[in-house]
């Protein structure tokens, strides 16, 4: 099935929603760099349900009203990748973890470098949570989107777990 689209407006900026069939698969940065999630052809569907669910539950995660997601996702990735993106899964709401946290959890301390490559190609931003991962120091490091956003989306997390909306 031909993959499906919808822009939504978030404190983040612009973010487009894609899903294939029944599933959620990628929610894209407005300034995301070319190619880094690599989708193909797409079409755009503003009555879909699973796009709509997603708008909804992202409404009120920016809102302080949502610690997690239920959502149907898929991901699309090498077998690597998903180890990683499911480990991003396991991050509790409001925690933080460093990449050699993650290299670890997927059994290769080693593989550092890979994790942030990986993480890199999230292409279930915010759901999918890569802004809980900072560097060894504890800074905050490369995000697709920006930055900024990153420190955004942990404050908001931050906010929520205080009780702060």
């Amino acid at each position: 099935m031909a993959l499906e689209y919808m822009i939504t407006d978030s404190p983040v900026g612009k973010l487009k929603l894609v899903a294939r069939d029944t599933k959620l698969i990628a929610i894209l940065w407005e300034n995301e760099r070319r190619n880094c999630v690599k989708l193909g052809e797409m079409q755009p569907a503003d009555d879909n349900p699973v796009l709509l669910d997603a708008e909804w539950q992202l409404r009120e995660f920016f809102a302080g009203e949502r610690t997690q997601f239920d959502l149907d996702i898929a991901m699309e990735g090498t077998p690597f990748q998903k180890r990683v993106w499911n480990a991003l899964l396991d991050i509790p709401f409001g925690e933080r973890r460093t990449y050699r946290d993650i290299a670890t959890r997927i059994g290769n301390r080693e593989a550092v470098r890979a994790v942030g490559a990986a993480i890199g190609r999230n292409p279930l931003s915010i759901v999918t949570p890569c802004h809980r991962v900072v560097g060894s120091s504890g800074s905050l490091t490369c995000f697709a989107g920006g930055l900024p956003t990153k420190a955004l989306l942990l404050d908001t997390e931050d906010r929520a777990a205080r009780g702060i909306a």
